[in-house]
């Protein structure tokens, strides 16, 4: 029979090739790992488990044991890919719909147990990833702000601008000519 362990702060693919390679050195028989989660063939039993948590806390990549919590990361993940590692463009629903859906939960629900344990709301969550990833893409120099703002969803430039200054305190032109650009990791986001 399968187990799954809930990892925290998995916000990339190198997160989940560090979870792999962490479980495959402590003798655990991977099936699968995803953002936010690992499928192991079979339960360690609690000294192998208690090892396994060390290790990937180690990393600081902590276990959930916590139901909820479980639920507020798997909100967070999707939230993540949605915006970093998938073409936001192309996503034809709203996040509140794409969540409800993936997780089989009333938005309603989610959004309020995100803020009870976040301490933020979802909109606002995914208001700060977007303006992380326009970071990146400003940084990459590979697109334009009118590409970016299309690219991540935004009705305008205009739109884009304000959001960008209310949350960096910074223009995206200023932000652009810094010579050190503040990026934050994704996991503190």
């Amino acid at each position: 029979m399968s187990f799954e362990l809930h990892i925290r702060n998995m916000v990339c693919p190198r997160c989940v090739k560090t979870v792999r390679t962490v479980l495959e050195r402590e003798g655990a028989s991977v099936v699968d790992v995803q953002l936010g989660k690992a499928v192991l063939a079979r339960q360690p039993d609690t000294a192998r488990l208690e090892v396994i948590a060390n290790a990937l806390q180690q990393e600081g990549l902590p276990l959930v044991d916590d139901k909820k919590q479980q639920l507020a990361e798997a909100v967070k993940n999707i939230i993540v890919t949605a915006i970093h590692h998938s073409p936001l463009n192309e996503m034809k629903e709203n996040f509140s719909t794409l969540l409800a859906s993936r997780l089989q939960k009333d938005y309603h629900y989610l959004s309020t147990l995100f803020s009870e344990l976040e301490q933020i709301t979802i909109e606002q969550y995914i208001i700060r990833q977007k303006i992380e990833r326009v970071k990146e893409l400003l940084v990459y120099d590979e697109l334009n702000l009118s590409e970016i703002a299309w690219q991540l969803g935004y009705s305008s430039v205009a739109h884009l601008s304000g959001q960008f200054k209310k949350v960096t305190g910074l223009t995206p032109s200023q932000f652009k000519q810094l010579k050190e650009h503040k990026r934050r990791p994704l996991d503190t986001i």
